[in-house]
């Protein structure tokens, strides 16, 4: 592996992304797959077809996670594993999660056709549910398999018409007990996702692929302010208790907690406020907000959340508003395996490209694999940066540039 050179087809790659993006609930070049609807499991069945045609064993686990294995020679040891997820929020690209999954499987085909017989099994996995679309959390399936989301607490899972997570499961031929998903240390030697960068960086910097150290994690909160309502022209200004007030101060607190860090990786965002009454004329009497605080560095993103915590305090007090703070999720962040990251830097380096070491700033499922996997990611750019909307781009060079240093990685990692 350290002379021949991968020879993949990428133009089977792209029509199969072109194929796999015109599986969508909405009208393309719009891609909707919620998971669990008709259009996620046709998605599911045309990617289970192309891992059966390559030769790949193909099972489910009880929620979904699909594993496309290629068999090594050596059944005594753990896989080395890739993947991503092929669900996609309403009025998506096609590259979020999909390159990682058919890159993946490029890959393989790749190393297959060089013939390569690999020492430990290669495992390419589709991960249920990244995207928090039908039950309000994100990466459903990779956080079953470690165990941060329990059986009991997926059982009280449901969509916003109060469809149960067993329900939609059922549906979708998904059985079995919940209690099974859940994996143990050891169960894939090494794992590394490829996906598009969801930045703008490696395409400002013309590079070819960035290999990603840390992943940031979120953690959020709801927020109710309860104020006090009335007429806006009735009530007088000493006298008020206005929810959306504090919350805009709330609002800033956070803002100004995230830049006081000094640290270029810390953000904090408020993305719902919902007010009620909602009235033009009618002082807003309750708030509900939603925050988003990340970092690379669990202490210092914390350190964010106490001064939010504080600022709620205060605020509460001086306004005579009462202030609530429900914690909705609050995830470890990622430190990168650096043995897997030295094998992918010398597979960027012998593929002849370009590359930086660099954050992922979003949620990805490898942030829950590392939990009983070492894990890295290896990005590829994707045009200004968009994602997550039909505007979303990665040409076939970047994609090319990606699945050849992923393929060379795989190919030391399951000699391992």
């Amino acid at each position: 592996m350290a002379t021949a050179r991968p020879q993949l087809s990428i133009d089977r790659l792209m029509a199969e992304l072109m194929a796999l993006a015109q599986i969508s609930e909405a009208e393309p070049p719009v891609v909707t797959r919620v998971v669990f609807g008709e259009a996620d499991m046709r998605a599911r069945a045309y990617v289970k077809g192309l891992c059966e045609a390559a030769g790949l064993s193909v099972r489910h686990d009880a929620i979904g996670n699909t594993f496309a294995r290629w068999q090594g020679t050596d059944d005594s040891l753990a896989p080395v594993g890739t993947g991503s997820h092929i669900d996609a929020i309403p009025n998506a690209g096609l590259y979020d999660g999909c390159v990682g999954v058919l890159g993946g499987l490029e890959a393989i085909r790749v190393l297959q056709q060089m013939g390569l017989k690999p020492r430990r099994s290669i495992e390419l996995v589709i991960f249920t549910a990244e995207e928090p679309t039908r039950f309000g959390i994100g990466c459903l399936g990779s956080r079953m398999m470690v165990g941060v989301l329990n059986p009991q607490q997926a059982l009280a899972l449901r969509d916003k018409k109060g469809r149960s997570l067993e329900e939609w499961r059922a549906q979708a031929g998904f059985t079995g007990p919940l209690e099974s998903v859940a994996v143990k240390p050891g169960r894939f030697h090494q794992f590394v996702e490829l996906h598009i960068e969801q930045g703008p960086y490696l395409e400002q910097e013309s590079l070819d692929v960035g290999l990603v150290t840390h992943i940031a994690a979120p953690a959020s909160q709801r927020i109710v302010i309860e104020g006090e309502g009335g007429h806006a022209g009735g009530k007088l200004m000493p006298g008020r208790k206005d929810a959306l007030a504090a919350a805009a101060e709330l609002i800033l607190a956070l803002e100004a907690a995230a830049k006081s860090t000094g640290a270029i990786d810390t953000v904090g965002t408020v993305g719902i406020c919902e007010v009620f009454p909602g009235a033009v004329n009618s002082i807003p009497s309750r708030v509900t907000m939603t925050t988003d605080v990340r970092d690379i560095d669990r202490a210092r993103r914390d350190g964010v959340l106490a001064a939010l915590a504080t600022a709620a305090r205060e605020v509460e007090a001086r306004r005579g508003v009462s202030i609530t703070i429900e914690f909705i999720n609050a995830d470890p962040p990622t430190t990168c395996d650096s043995a897997i990251l030295e094998v992918l830097e010398a597979a960027a380096k012998a593929a002849g490209k370009s590359y930086k070491k660099m954050v992922a700033r979003a949620y990805h499922d490898s942030s829950f694999v590392s939990c009983f996997a070492p894990t890295a990611m290896l990005f590829i750019p994707c045009r200004g940066g968009v994602s997550h909307h039909p505007d979303e781009y990665a040409s076939s060079e970047w994609i090319g540039s990606g699945v050849h240093v992923l393929a060379r990685t795989l190919a030391q990692l399951s000699e391992q």
